[in-house]
């Protein structure tokens, strides 16, 4: 893992989520790359500088960001970017600059108190390739000592799936745990473990229940990981963003990093 991407927004996580990326950026010896992006304006005329307003704006919320975190030996390259579409804009700096990992606030935006995961991080969950560390906002650092990876299926098709964890565990000598889920509708060929998956896990939790939303709420006490881990396939973990892109509070809430990753859906 070498290159990390932040987007940020102007909200109350946005330093807490940034301190957190800086701290395991440090320990996985990456590099960060920290974004805002602004809406341009598409009202023709003198409207047009209003661009230039929410572009300082924008440069303004980053050195703000940056003068409230304690920066270590991490590389910072900070960025504001006009941009219509922010998923447009954060996939075209994912191709360009090699990213590994994406690191989101689970809100970016001013979601009500109701909501767990916002608008936009959904958004990024759903609609992007790349792996993300979402950081709720009252989670601080810590070093990633044991790891809860909640699944249904145990057939990983993809063969890149598990690499950020693996690193993750190679840097931080993490424990894995598997808490596989079985739900009404899995099939008995999903039981079966794949030889990658296992050779990464130390104990295999198998649970019945409805979903792996309450399955992981229903071991997260017992367990107490650092980091609650889940691959996201197209009728997995995160379902309900396939009909909005955010999840709330009712439905999942965790003080516990987690972590997302793509598998072929």
């Amino acid at each position: 893992m070498k290159n990390i991407l932040v987007p940020i927004g102007s909200n109350e996580n946005a330093v807490n989520t940034l301190q957190y990326a800086i701290d395991f950026a440090e320990k996985m010896n990456a590099k960060i790359y920290l974004i805002h992006v602004f809406s341009s304006s598409k009202i023709s005329g003198s409207f047009v500088k209003m661009d230039d307003l929410f572009e300082r704006e924008s440069k303004k919320i980053l050195k703000d960001h940056l003068l409230n975190v304690d920066k270590k030996n991490v590389e910072i390259f900070s960025k504001s970017l006009k941009g219509y579409n922010i998923i447009d804009s954060i996939e075209q700096l994912v191709k360009a600059f090699k990213i590994d990992l994406l690191i989101t606030s689970t809100k970016n935006d001013m979601s009500e108190n109701s909501v767990f995961l916002g608008k936009i991080t959904g958004s990024l969950v759903k609609d992007t390739k790349t792996p993300v560390l979402i950081i709720p906002s009252m989670a601080s650092y810590k070093p990633i000592s044991k790891v809860l990876l909640a699944v249904k299926s145990g057939i990983i098709k993809s063969k890149t799936a598990l690499n950020i964890l693996t690193s993750i565990q190679k840097e931080f000598d993490s424990t894995i745990n598997l808490l596989q889920v079985k739900t009404p509708t899995l099939k008995e060929k999903d039981l079966e473990i794949n030889k990658e998956l296992d050779e990464i896990t130390s104990d295999l939790i198998l649970t019945e229940n409805a979903t792996i939303f309450q399955a992981v709420l229903e071991f997260l006490h017992e367990e107490k990981p650092d980091l609650i881990c889940v691959i996201r396939r197209k009728r997995g973990f995160f379902k309900k963003l396939w009909e909005e892109d955010k999840i709330k509070k009712i439905d999942f809430e965790s003080k516990i990093p987690l972590l997302v990753l793509k598998g072929k859906v």
